[in-house]
């Protein structure tokens, strides 16, 4: 079997099993009142134009794009190489119908991606899109930076795209498994923020879900075939993930 067939049979063989939207939990009209901002405000949790070239020249890349697009996209997907990363066979076979812009920036974190989403950046006032996936944080579990300060982040980013586009809808990804299994601290880390975040979800605007566990064997293992070094996927990985999304973003873009 090809690994085209092979990556659409794990799709719709786990479609079913794809993960609802989470809990509901207390939530302001603009944001994540749960993860509520504090003084002085982390630095995951503020603007900040990195330094890095490549993030740099895709950032350039990704405002082309969305200067060419925006007025059109019912689907934004926002966060870093996870987001950038998908193969061109599964984003066409789920968004390519759906008038989707992938935004993801490979070496991106929440401080990066606020920067991008601020007055003047990759938010323009034309972008109205019915949903916003977001899928952003391992980067800075990668650094060794605190979950509470990585959730506060992310808890940012939702707060300005409620603000810019309070028609869109937010769909609140958790942060994906790493490391070969599930002794490994950065998995650990990604656990803890994804139990920090999921309490965003008002289940109104803002919904969570965490395809996490359909990546993993029964024993928590992630295989290189599904993440080819343990934290970027592969095709095969790619078409889980998908199909572990398609469910929340097909009731969320009917509602």
């Amino acid at each position: 079997m090809s690994r085209l067939a092979c990556g659409l049979a794990a799709a719709l063989g786990l479609l079913a099993l794809a993960a609802a939207p989470g809990p509901a939990a207390a939530q302001g009209a603009t944001g994540c009142a749960a993860l509520p901002a504090r003084i002085p405000m982390p630095r995951e949790a503020r603007p900040e134009y990195l330094e890095e070239p490549n993030w740099r020249a895709r950032v350039a890349d990704v405002s082309r794009l969305v200067a060419a697009d925006a007025g059109r996209a019912q689907i934004v997907f926002l966060g870093d190489s996870i987001t950038q990363g998908w193969f061109p066979q599964v984003w066409e076979q789920f968004y390519g119908h759906r008038a989707a812009l992938n935004l993801g920036v490979a070496g991106d974190f929440t401080q990066g991606l606020l920067w991008r989403i601020q007055p003047g950046g990759q938010w323009p006032a034309n972008l109205r899109p019915k949903l916003a996936v977001l899928l952003i944080g391992t980067n800075n579990a990668g650094f060794a930076q605190q979950p509470e300060d990585t959730a506060l982040g992310i808890a940012e980013i939702i707060r300005v795209i409620r603000q810019k586009s309070p028609s869109t809808k937010v769909l609140l990804v958790g942060l994906l498994p790493r490391g070969a299994d599930a002794s490994d601290p950065l998995r650990r880390m990604n656990q803890r923020v994804n139990e920090l975040i999921a309490r965003c979800a008002d289940n109104q605007s803002v919904f969570f879900t965490d395809p996490g566990s359909m990546l993993v064997d029964g024993q928590g293992r992630l295989s290189d075939q599904v993440a080819f070094d343990r934290l970027h996927l592969s095709y095969v990985g790619y078409a889980i993930l998908a199909a572990g999304l398609e469910p929340s973003i097909r009731y969320l873009l009917a509602r």
